[in-house]
């Protein structure tokens, strides 16, 4: 059986304190503006690269067809090949170019949600006093176990989010501007 907390009491000025990064993250509205429109960007990336391949592949299926029916001349079927190929090698290109775009929106819009939770954790100790807010994630434990009074995850997904409604309207959610 595990002990009782050692204390309920608020956490105070010097406290050591935690937040739930991933709880925070989930939760911060911002983030999930930014994660939503990101997604949709995704969507119709992956949307527009599988249209292109079903239109090269129907393509290459009817030159196979009009090969074995005998209805090109070799050098047009050889024309046609080369064409098909490098159409092949430019979606292959693309696609790889996309994908490491994305990576690259991926990871700042985690950088824009990151520096806008320091900059607010940094006021809001300005006021409070602690001697240090750590954090932990389901990935990598900071904290390990801590009294549930110096948890202080939901007061600053409230401040975070009351912050962001502030500047949500004047600002446009997407991930790169």
């Amino acid at each position: 059986q595990p002990p009782e907390p050692a204390s309920t009491t608020e956490a105070g000025a010097g406290d050591i304190v935690f937040l739930r990064l991933d709880t925070l993250m989930m939760q911060y509205d911002m983030y999930s503006d930014l994660q939503s429109a990101f997604e949709a960007k995704a969507q119709t990336i992956e949307s527009d690269l599988n249209k292109k391949g079903r239109k090269l592949e129907s393509d290459i299926k009817n030159f196979e067809n009009q090969i074995n029916k005998g209805l090109l001349t070799r050098s047009a079927a050889e024309q046609q090949n080369a064409s098909l190929q490098q159409r092949q090698a430019n979606l292959q290109n693309e696609a790889a170019q996309k994908q490491q775009e994305l990576a690259e929106e991926s990871q700042v819009l985690l950088n824009q949600v990151m520096f806008a939770i320091q900059t607010y954790l940094e006021e809001y100790n300005k006021d409070h006093n602690f001697a240090a807010i750590l954090s932990t994630t389901a990935a990598s434990n900071v904290v390990m176990v801590g009294a549930p009074a110096l948890d202080i995850t939901q007061e600053i997904i409230e401040g975070l989010n009351a912050e962001y409604i502030k500047t949500r309207n004047t600002k446009t959610a997407t991930p790169t501007e």
